[in-house]
């Protein structure tokens, strides 16, 4: 969402960037251009690689919000873009998926500051590919459920983790592994079984990132071995063993650009 008016006096502008789960070289092209355009660059340091941040250009400020209160990053954006500057505000993996920007977005709405939203490979995405499988698969499983545990920040009625896990599909647990054991006693409850696999991605795209396969019975005690807390993706993959082929490249599938035999 662009602000609609953008105040006149405010020449400059804001930019919410995902910056992906680590690896620099999965930005987009946009994203490391604006980065790299950028007067402030404002990210959080525990969660955004430096690899990205080092895209900014010699003469930008570089700061880490991470210690920071909303109203605070709000000044900084707001200063910024009062002297005429390009700000980019630099997210982990996709700004939509558990991020804080709609209510920063609010704030530079209220303020009649221009802004934009680059996407980025959020890390489920990341992991799938570094695992090299699919969420979905033929007549297995068509769905994906991005989701979490509840924790500090709660569920809404009929979204836990055990009520999603009940439709089978393929799940992307995110911010979890804290409670190894709420994610696999979740997943018990909602109906899969115990050797469902699990591919769990740590510090994805980050040095010394961790990948690693379990299963819904094992998860805890793989996930403690490992000690994977912070930055880890569960993938629950009910469908990784089956076969079923698409329709797209069957012969006996006729479609718009062939027809069957």
């Amino acid at each position: 969402m662009t602000a609609s008016a953008s105040d006149p006096s405010l020449p400059g502008r804001v930019v919410f960037i995902g910056a992906g789960p680590g690896d620099p070289d999965l930005l987009t092209v946009k994203a490391a251009r604006i980065i790299g355009r950028a007067d402030l660059v404002l990210y959080a340091g525990s969660l955004v690689s430096p690899g990205v941040t080092a895209l900014a250009k010699a003469e930008a400020r570089v700061l880490d919000s991470s210690g920071l209160t909303l109203d605070a990053t709000h000044a900084l954006l707001l200063e910024t873009v009062t002297a005429g500057g390009l700000a980019a505000r630099v997210h982990t993996g996709d700004p939509a998926l558990y991020g804080a920007v709609a209510e920063q977005a609010r704030l530079l709405a209220a303020a009649g500051v221009a802004f934009e939203i680059v996407p980025g490979v959020t890390t489920a995405s990341a992991a799938a590919a570094a695992f090299q499988v699919s969420f979905t698969v033929p007549e297995a499983t068509q769905s994906l459920i991005l989701t979490r545990l509840a924790g500090r920040t709660p569920m809404p009625s009929g979204e836990s983790l055990a009520d999603l896990a009940r439709h089978g599909a393929s799940m992307a647990i995110y911010l979890s592994a804290g409670d190894p054991e709420g994610v696999r006693q979740a997943l018990l409850a909602g109906g899969y079984p115990g050797h469902t696999p699990v591919a769990v991605a740590h510090r994805l795209g980050w040095p010394g990132e961790q990948l690693f396969w379990a299963c819904v019975a094992d998860l805890p005690e793989r996930v403690r071995q490992a000690r994977a807390d912070r930055q880890t993706i569960f993938l629950v993959l009910p469908g990784l063993a089956e076969t079923g082929r698409s329709k797209l490249y069957d012969p006996a599938f006729a479609h718009g650009f062939r027809p069957a035999p």
